[in-house]
């Protein structure tokens, strides 16, 4: 494992960036399509195709600069490829629409594993060293399991009963706002069981 430490604005900015563009793109092409062989497609799509790529490519840089990527950026670039790989081919937007409920599945489902076989799997998942005691850690790992199941859930429901366009800006800033306030929740834990001297 490397010891590179690039600079966490950079770091920040590999991370939002897909997804910044995937708005822009979805919103500088309402209610435009694009022909390709006589098969339309949408503005949604149009994003999708530029969004995967430079997903990988980001996360290719992310590796280059830190050397190395958490377990989680890693599944979720598979997840992001396979179903952006599925919405683009198949012309077929509900891929890319279900690929956060199973990405927060996936990770919810592998914190509940490690709590029935008495482990912590948070720390591995996020491969973040933390100054943060053992029982701060299982608090917010089991906070964090029913907060990736609570955000499935609801991305369900916005994206079966919404428009497109409702489902973006909840994806791009009502996701972004609800893990920010959910860590906002935590500082009292962290207060508590973290050790931030050093």
């Amino acid at each position: 494992m490397s010891d590179k430490n690039g600079s966490p604005l950079i770091t920040s900015i590999l991370e939002i960036g897909p997804v910044a563009v995937f708005f822009a793109i979805f919103i500088w092409r309402k209610e435009q399509t694009i022909v390709i062989n006589g098969i339309e497609y949408s503005n949604i799509i149009q994003a999708t195709a530029v969004f995967v790529p430079l997903m990988i490519l980001t996360t290719f840089l992310a590796w280059l600069l830190n050397g190395r990527v958490s377990k989680m950026q890693i599944l979720t670039l598979i997840m992001v490829t396979f179903f952006g790989a599925l919405t683009i081919f198949l012309n077929d937007e509900r891929f890319i629409k279900m690929k956060p409920t199973l990405i927060y599945l996936l990770f919810g489902g592998v914190l509940t594993f490690g709590h029935l076989r008495g482990k912590n799997y948070l720390g591995s998942l996020m491969g973040e060293r933390s100054p943060i005691q053992d029982e701060g850690w299982a608090i917010i790992s089991r906070r964090m399991t029913m907060f990736f199941f609570a955000l499935a859930f609801l991305n369900e429901v916005i994206w079966r009963t919404q428009t497109n366009e409702v489902w973006v800006y909840f994806k791009t800033f009502g996701l972004t706002a609800a893990l920010f306030i959910f860590m906002i929740f935590q500082y009292p834990v962290l207060r508590k069981y973290g050790d931030f001297e050093e």
